[in-house]
């Protein structure tokens, strides 16, 4: 089954039951969060853990069977992190956005 990694892009994140907009999301006035998520995709094994906690932020790519963020906040810190704890190869981090690794070195390695 191949499944088109744009349509991740095409609804709105889904909002935990009873949940709607704080008020604290960027878009609405709120803080930034420091820190990014990052999956090293060279350490993963593509277990889909992540995927199945925060389907909202994680993505498995088709191509290499690799986990991948696809949205920064796609899902409650708290369910983000679950998602991290899961992972049995420890492969998905926080980093501030100025570590981020480049897109161009991503690709390079591809």
């Amino acid at each position: 089954m191949k499944i088109d990694p744009s349509i991740a892009f095409a609804a709105p994140p889904l909002a935990a039951p009873g949940q709607g907009n704080t008020g604290k999301e960027p878009l609405l006035g709120g803080s930034l969060r420091q820190e990014a998520i990052w999956v090293d995709e060279e350490v993963c094994i593509g277990c889909r853990y992540c995927a199945h906690v925060a389907c909202n932020t994680f993505l498995v790519e088709p191509n290499r069977g690799r986990s991948r963020v696809i949205r920064q906040n796609g899902d409650s810190l708290e369910r983000v992190q679950e998602a991290i704890d899961t992972c049995p190869v420890d492969c998905i981090h926080w980093l501030p956005f100025e570590q981020l690794p480049s897109a161009e070195s991503s690709l390079s390695g591809a």
